[in-house]
């Protein structure tokens, strides 16, 4: 089998989009539909028949629309093809009757736009309009129910008989029997087709219930749900239905505008350009699902705003392209916990733009989250070329000039309330975390510019972060006072209650624990190290041999422990962060009661220092009395595996240890 070329490829992928962007707009109608029922009132002064007749009509329509929107793409082509064979057949019946009924042959022959006679008293011209019209009917009833040929001439010559006795002069009584038994036939016609495919709709549906079921036992409800969500394209429906909604109404408002101004010009005023714009806004969010598809416009373009940071400060990263999911989220959780579509249309454009501004602090936070890692990577490796520093310093110093922007132009003009303490709030936090990662640049920027052992710069960004942390922490619980104060005195509601409870969860609880682990395991690592051995002077030069973790070599000490492996103690602390192994034997480092005999195992090299075991004893008594001085020093930050190599010398070495640093710094800097 010849293998498929590029165009033909690029012919099939056109196809498929052709064939996905049909099929999302024939869900599109469903969406409409349910939005009319929801957006409809019924009138509670009449009797509760009439009442419960429009409920269980209401009802029957989501049901059905709802059930038309997951269906497949097979069964959603096949369901619109029978709608539109049923259109068709409903026109036909409609015209033949406006026609038999209630045009005037004889007169309209003579009629014309500017008094003329253009027609013959007895012209073909509206009858043979009248045939090729109900031709096309016939056709398309017969071709989309896919009737086979003796019947479908049939049906086509029963529709076109009601014309037949227009043209043949028949008695007004005779032309009605032809109608009346045309549109029968019609009808039956229908109905049994309908029965016909009434069995294969009873084993689709059958099917699909039985899958459905089946997906659910094994996979759950979650995944049932995401898996439709995914197959039908339910945000591109969602998108397609605002957009096309907005511009139906934009349509609407501009003629108005037009016919109010008496202008034929197309161009309006800034005045009515901005009222129209406030009432497309307005209207944009009036209800459950059109706030659902401006979430989903949201979600578009915060994914290509992110994509295109993503390409402008070089990131490769992954998990740093889900701007697209978390900006529409917020937007949506803001919305619910507002009560953005109930409110009336003055209240709701102002919380929009409140809501706005709250989205817009939150994108920030996640882009400097982007560019924070993409920094750290530059200053790290020690990249000198000014055209990978500036992109992300550009963006950094945006972070820092855009909060302070929007803080003094909504200071100028709000007074102080509860929404405006938060977004200020978010603003400061904001500047406050960007001054952290430029400061974190900056001390490694000036680690690899004087080339040396800087052994005090994995605490000075311990400390520089540890204090970011806890500012961090500090705007948390504020911010979760002003919630509650918000909720008690001004809009409580029940999800509001509910995302305090997550917020109070995730950014305080969860941020004190993983803080008070790291500091934890930071002091219990020094205690470890402390515990060693530690060689210096002469004996250090009788070691031949390399820290296994850093791959250099000891030029002032190192550390040795029980399994005779010798390290640096920087190198040792950051293993000892994660676990506590040695990491070339894998045995225990820390032994608090005494120090074994393990001189039957090598060391690095195979080499023991002579002289050793006498030493031990000693050594072990001047850490003792160094490590409260080591204590007091501070404990150090665990930079990554890059940061070490390149601080080192810029030698290059992979293996687990370095790998386990690089996650340990991730973990700490979170």
């Amino acid at each position: 089998m010849a293998a498929v070329g590029p165009p033909q490829q690029q012919v099939r992928m056109a196809q498929q989009q052709v064939w996905a962007a049909l099929e999302v707009a024939l869900r599109v109608p469903c969406l409409y539909i349910i939005d009319a029922i929801f957006n409809s009132y019924y009138d509670s002064s009449q009797s509760r028949l009439c009442i419960g007749i429009q409920i269980f009509l209401r009802l029957l329509g989501i049901i059905v629309s709802s059930v038309v929107l997951i269906l497949s793409q097979r069964s959603l082509f096949k369901f619109y093809m029978y709608s539109s064979a049923f259109l068709l057949a409903a026109t036909s019946v409609l015209v033949n009757y406006y026609a038999a009924l209630h045009i005037d042959f004889y007169g309209a022959y003579n009629t014309s736009a500017f008094g003329i006679e253009l027609l013959p008293r007895k012209g073909p011209s509206l009858w043979m309009a009248l045939v090729v019209l109900q031709l096309t009917f016939g056709i398309g009833y017969v071709t989309l129910l896919q009737i086979q040929s003796i019947y479908s001439q049939l049906i086509i010559l029963n529709i076109l008989v009601p014309v037949i006795g227009l043209i043949t002069e028949l008695p007004l009584h005779i032309r009605e029997t032809l109608v009346v038994t045309s549109s029968l036939i019609l009808i039956l016609n229908t109905v049994l087709v309908l029965a016909v495919k009434l069995k294969w709709f009873y084993y689709s549906t059958r099917y699909v219930y039985l899958l459905v079921r089946h997906m659910y036992r094994i996979y759950g409800l979650q995944l049932l749900m995401e898996d439709t969500w995914k197959r039908i394209r339910f945000p591109d429906i969602l998108r397609v239905f605002w957009l096309t909604r907005i511009t139906a109404q934009a349509t609407v408002l501009m003629y108005i505008l037009r016919m109010a101004n008496e202008t034929e010009s197309y161009f309006i005023s800034w005045d009515d350009f901005w009222d129209l714009i406030c009432n497309l806004i307005i209207s944009g969010c009036d209800s459950t699902l059109t706030v659902l598809g401006m979430s989903a416009v949201i979600s578009s373009i915060a994914h290509y705003l992110g994509l295109g940071i993503l390409a402008f400060i070089g990131s490769t990263e992954e998990d740093d392209r889900r701007l697209g999911f978390v900006a529409p989220v917020l937007f949506f959780i803001l919305a619910l916990q507002t009560g953005l579509s109930g409110l009336r249309p003055e209240e709701r454009l102002i919380r929009l733009s409140r809501n706005m501004c709250l989205l817009l602090t939150a994108v920030l936070h996640f882009i400097h989250g982007m560019t924070d890692p993409v920094l750290m990577s530059l200053s790290a490796s020690h990249v000198s070329s000014f055209h990978r520093h500036f992109p992300v310093l550009f963006v950094s110093a945006c972070l820092f000039i855009l909060p302070v922007l929007l803080s003094y132009v909504l200071w100028h003009h709000y007074a102080l309330n509860t929404w405006l303490f938060a977004v200020t709030a978010f603003c400061v936090e904001l500047c406050l975390k960007v001054i952290v990662s430029l400061t974190v640049y900056t001390l490694f920027m000036i680690d690899g510019y004087y080339n040396v052992l800087w052994e005090k710069l994995d605490d000075y960004v311990y400390f520089v972060r540890s204090t970011g942390n806890i500012i961090e922490f500090i705007f948390g619980v504020v911010m979760f006072g002003n919630g509650a104060y918000t909720m008690m005195f001004e809009s409580g509601s029940k999800i509001r209650a509910c995302m305090m409870c997550l917020h109070a969860y995730f950014n305080i609880y969860l941020q004190v624990k993983n803080g008070w682990k790291t500091f934890m395991n930071r002091r219990t690592a020094v205690k470890k190290i402390n515990s060693l051995p530690e060689i210096k002077g002469s004996h250090l030069q009788e070691i031949d041999d390399v820290c296994a973790i850093c791959y250099h070599e000891f030029t002032t000490s190192a550390r040795i422990t029980p399994c005779n492996h010798y390290f640096h103690a920087l190198c040792l602390r950051k293993w000892l962060y994660i676990q506590d192994t040695c990491p070339m034997c894998h045995q225990k480092v820390y032994i608090e009661d005494d120090i074994k005999d393990n001189s039957n195992i090598s060391n690095n090299n195979g080499f023991i220092a002579p002289n050793e075991n006498q030493n031990r004893e000693e050594a072990l008594r001047e850490d003792a009395a160094g490590s409260d001085r080591e204590l007091n020093e501070g404990d150090s930050t665990d930079c990554d595996d890059d940061v070490q190599r390149q601080r080192n010398g810029g030698l290059q070495h992979t293996g687990a240890a370095a790998a386990a640093a690089a996650a340990e710094f991730n973990d700490d800097t979170d």
